[in-house]
């Protein structure tokens, strides 16, 4: 399946989606993240992580103050808000390309578009619909994600086996409708099934051996795959070691139509795709390619 064709519109910006999905780099502006754990501890280093994701393929950049873990309290908005700032500025100003902030306050959400970000994405499904409100006053990107558990908070219900597919697909059509009744613009909005959040990894899979049937909704598809706790309970690989794991679920993502890809590995995603696309004829190789000498074998370190 390739990705329908849907405009996807942002404080005055739009962006085409369909086809091949677009990339969004993830970095994180927190010292306990599940994925590297404050690997990148400075502003600097941060800017430059961000760089480094564009160069390798990224067209949109997702920042967060405040770690998905549940075995950390939430951060205080006006810590979350010190966090997020000086990043979004410095990203969005010096490295042009939207910037998506990573909250589910309202506050935090305020201030980072302030800042230069142009998307919230919240991952609490809209708990909080004043955050529906900023968007709907700031002509901000909203991506809506499925849970059913609170920030912070772990849920684990079996007894959404066999039916969790279709608690996302109603989940998400009510939040579509609270947000336009909040003022937010269909073409404003983008759909995420959450994976993990509120799942168990046997419902994770679940859900997106359905993601085709998402496409109903008729809004473009975010899929956040990466390192994701799911991999590693079928793989037993901590996050840093489910590479291969989360390439699996993005060629699964591929297959199903998703309109973006959020991940860590930018650019191990982008040559993926890349061949991936050779492969499926979506991409037309010259018949002159070849590999150039100093990539064709391992060079000798000395």
């Amino acid at each position: 399946m390739i990705a329908p064709p849907l405009r996807f519109r942002f404080r005055g910006q739009a962006l085409e989606l369909g086809g091949r999905p677009k990339l969004m780099g993830v970095v994180n502006a927190t010292p306990d993240s599940f994925s590297d754990a404050g690997l990148h501890p400075t502003l600097e280093e941060r800017v430059e992580l961000a760089r480094s994701l564009i160069d390798a393929g990224a067209e949109l950049i997702d920042i967060g103050g405040e770690s998905g873990v549940t075995n950390r309290p939430p951060v205080r908005p006006a810590e979350e808000i010190e966090r997020v700032v000086p990043l979004v500025e410095r990203v969005s100003g010096d490295l042009g390309v939207p910037v998506s902030v990573d909250t589910y306050k309202s506050e935090v959400a305020r201030a980072a578009i302030a800042a230069g970000a142009s998307i919230v994405n919240d991952i609490s499904g809209l708990r909080d619909p004043l955050l529906a409100d900023v968007c709907a006053e700031t002509g901000a990107g909203l991506i809506l994600m499925h849970t059913r558990a609170a920030p912070k908070q772990k849920l684990l219900d079996p007894s959404l086996d066999g039916r969790i597919a279709d608690d996302v697909e109603e989940f998400l059509r009510e939040r579509i409708a609270l947000a336009g009744e909040r003022g937010v613009a269909f073409e404003q909005l983008m759909l995420d099934p959450g994976p993990d959040f509120g799942k168990t990894p046997a419902q994770t899979v679940e859900v997106l051996r359905a993601l085709p049937r998402l496409h109903e909704l008729g809004r473009p598809l975010l899929l956040a795959v990466s390192r994701k706790d799911f991999i590693g309970a079928i793989t037993g690989r901590p996050p840093r070691a489910r590479l291969a794991g989360t390439l699996a679920a993005v060629a699964h993502g591929v297959a199903a139509g998703v309109h973006v890809l959020r991940v860590h590995d930018v650019g191990d995603v982008a040559d993926f795709l890349a061949v991936d696309a050779a492969l499926s004829s979506a991409l037309e190789l010259d018949s002159e390619l070849r590999v150039a000498d100093a990539i064709r074998w391992e060079q000798d370190s000395e």
